[in-house]
Formats: C-alpha cells, sequence, structure tokens
C-alpha cells in the first residue's frame, strides 16, 4: 500500500490521469450526503483534476468531484485514504481504500471537440449537392436561406421551374416538422411574390399523422436517411447470398 500511495502522489504531482481499482468504502459530503458501503469500486483522477467513482457496472460514477478539486493520500489508523475537497462548491469525498488491484497513470492531452455526423446539416449538404436523393430534376438554388421563421435547409427548382423547399429532420418527423414546412412556404411565397411554392419533408420516416396533415397541404415526404447512420447501417449489411 506504500508504494501505491507513492505512485498515487507522483502521479498528482504531474497532473496526470489515474485509474485504480479499489474495494474500499466511499463517504460523500455536498450536494447530499452518501455513504457507499465497501465494495470493488474504479476510481479515475483526470488531469484537470475531476473525480470519478464508478462500480463495476454501468455508464455513470456513482460519485464523482468536479474539475480543480484537490486531492490527498494520507495513511490513518492503519488505512489509506484518498481525501478529496472542493472548497468554493463544499464538497468532500473520503474513498477508505482496503486493498489495491490495479493502478495506471499516464499524462494525457486531447485539445478536440466531439463532432456530430449524420445531423441535419450533413442532410442538408447530401440534397443540395445531389438533389437527386429526393426528386428527379431538382436543382439546388440556395442553402439556409433565412426566414423570420429560421433557416430552410435546401431551396431547389424542380423540373417545373417551380421553388421547392426542403425541410430535414434526421429522424422522425412529426406535426412539428410539418408545421414548420409550411411556415417556410408561406413565407417564401410572400418574400418571392409567387404561389406555386413547393414543400417536401426529408427524413428517415414520418408519422401516420403528421403525414397525413403534410399531404393536406398538398406537400410530400422523402424518405432520407442520414448520410453518416446510412452508411453505418447499410456499409455492415450483409446480402442474403453472403450468409
Amino acid at each position: 500500500m506504500n508504494e501505491f500511495s507513492s505512485k498515487i502522489k507522483k502521479a498528482l504531482d504531474r497532473a496526470e490521469t489515474i485509474v485504480f481499482g479499489a474495494n474500499c468504502t466511499v463517504n460523500y459530503s455536498g450536494r447530499a450526503e452518501t455513504h457507499l458501503p465497501k465494495g470493488e469500486r474504479i476510481i479515475m483522477i483526470k488531469g484537470d483534476r475531476t473525480l470519478l467513482v464508478h462500480q463495476p457496472h454501468g455508464n455513470t460514477p456513482v460519485n464523482y468531484m468536479k474539475e480543480n478539486s484537490v486531492h490527498d493520500i494520507i495513511e490513518k489508523d492503519g488505512k489509506i485514504i484518498l481525501k478529496s475537497q472542493n472548497m468554493p462548491l463544499k464538497e468532500f469525498i473520503d474513498i477508505e481504500i482496503d486493498n489495491v488491484s490495479f493502478i495506471s497513470s499516464a499524462k494525457m492531452a486531447d485539445g478536440q471537440k466531439i463532432q456530430l455526423t449524420g445531423n441535419e446539416k450533413d442532410m442538408s449538404d447530401m440534397i443540395y449537392t445531389d438533389p437527386s436523393v429526393i426528386e428527379t430534376g431538382l436543382r439546388p438554388v440556395s442553402r439556409e436561406e433565412q426566414t423570420e421563421f429560421g433557416f430552410i435547409d435546401v431551396l431547389c427548382h424542380d423540373k417545373d421551374n417551380n421553388l421547392v423547399v426542403v425541410e430535414c429532420k434526421r429522424y422522425k418527423s412529426d406535426f412539428s416538422a410539418v408545421e414548420q414546412l409550411k411556415r417556410y412556404v408561406k413565407k417564401i411565397k410572400k418574400s418571392k411574390g409567387i404561389e406555386n411554392v413547393r414543400g417536401i419533408l426529408a427524413s428517415p420516416a414520418i408519422t401516420a399523422n403528421a403525414l397525413t396533415l403534410l399531404e393536406e397541404n398538398g406537400f410530400k415526404h422523402v424518405s432520407v436517411e442520414p448520410p453518416m447512420r446510412h452508411d453505418r447501417f447499410k456499409k455492415n449489411q450483409k446480402s442474403l447470398g453472403e450468409f
């Protein structure tokens, strides 16, 4: 245990990310008062001093301390205790450690931000680049044309030179999507001074009631998958001949 304490202290001094498994008891005071009896846990301390206590199952920590907390390893009555505190937030955790099954630490750096793919912008990019995925004869006019109600995803001309408003949804379309399309078509009619403006709702699926409302307004639905979602499911799917 002395070797464990030494490793933790050195890793904390170097602002490393620390992960260890331990049979421990966890006492927390702050947002509430909690006691977690002895059990096997996975403890993580990140380089920004965030602390996470995980049980062996599930993806949510059972206890945590936010970034910029202060951590220290002490020995008391023959026990090793990881004491963590965040004074500005008035939060405290004491982890009494009976034994350690593993420990690892490393200096880590990551300045990237997660990027959502297969979203509505990806759909509108795909449709603007190749409007034939919606309808044969469509020609792109503009993307994200601004109205007082928001931005129109894609504006096209059809084979008869009618303006077509295309609204993209990455999930199943409902009443709100139809109402949004109605507002955009109405605004384009007014701003362009024309009456013959079509509306197309592009999404993987649409509810039955929304489809009825859509068709009552003279619009149509086209089933379109977000590009990355389409790739994920279709590329991995085997044909009958491959089994």
